[in-house]
């Protein structure tokens, strides 16, 4: 039976909000249950590359070459340690946006390429998307059935999410009406303080969105994974982030209604 292919962007354009984190510990929880996961790094700075132990600046070839240049996702595709497979980035990518400005049909590029990958490939394919608002994080919205927002739990992160929700709003008008706003994946999450516990409250008034659950709490364990190439389900597996995103990943396969 052919796989149904759910493409989910991760997106916010503050900085520091635990968005790539949420991209490859997704990933790992969604593998651990059976699940085919793509990964695709968006970022110039190749973070997402970076944390799953591979060095960008080892590449020949990267997600810069599939959006700008017609090479293949297969021949750029790399397996990591994790149970899912990479599109990973390097610094090329940052020429990506300034290339595909003059481009027709540029917010359709990332779209194009996740059409390309073979019939039945992947259950998932989690969008890294940069820190702006620029080309790629449109392109990836274009491309998105849904959308996730990673938000810190302090106030200051708040602001920026109602450009985010702008743009959405336009790519729906313009490039892409079926996206969804999935939810908003509270991150950074210190349950022992007032304010952090008065934000996780007010976020669903706040912007009227779903609040996934649970959240994900502060901890140094999520910064040492990257030093060992892995996302914190291969380095921590029995912390309480790891099994924070457990949980997440068994909520968003409820919402794709997709077995287990």
């Amino acid at each position: 039976m052919c796989r149904v292919t759910i493409t989910l962007a991760v997106a916010n354009q503050k900085g520091g909000v635990a968005k790539t984190t949420t991209v490859a510990s997704l990933g790992a929880a969604l593998a651990e249950r059976g699940q085919k996961v793509l990964l695709v790094d968006l970022d110039p700075q190749a973070c997402l590359t970076f944390s799953l132990g591979i060095d960008p600046e080892d590449l020949e070839l990267s997600v810069h070459h599939v959006l700008t240049k017609g090479v293949s996702i297969g021949e750029v595709l790399i397996e990591t340690d994790d149970g899912v497979d990479l599109l990973p980035a390097t610094i090329e990518l940052a020429r990506a946006e300034a290339d595909l400005l003059t481009r027709t049909g540029r917010e359709h590029v990332v779209k194009m390429a996740v059409e390309d990958l073979p019939d039945g490939g992947y259950d998932w394919v989690l969008l890294d998307c940069p820190p702006s608002l620029g080309v790629l994080t449109v392109a990836a919205l274009t491309a998105a059935d849904g959308v996730l927002i990673p938000l810190q739990c302090e106030t200051l992160s708040h602001r920026g999410v109602g450009q985010l929700l702008d743009t959405v709003h336009d790519v729906r008008r313009f490039t892409n009406r079926k996206l969804e706003v999935w939810g908003v994946l509270p991150t950074l999450y210190d349950g022992r303080t007032n304010h952090a516990r008065t934000v996780l409250e007010t976020i669903s008034d706040t912007y009227h969105l779903d609040v996934i659950e649970p959240p994900i709490p502060k901890s140094i364990r999520f910064a040492e994974a990257p030093a060992a190439g892995r996302s914190i389900l291969g380095t921590s597996r029995t912390h309480k982030g790891a099994d924070a995103y457990r949980d997440v990943a068994a909520n968003l396969l409820n919402r794709s209604h997709r077995p287990a």
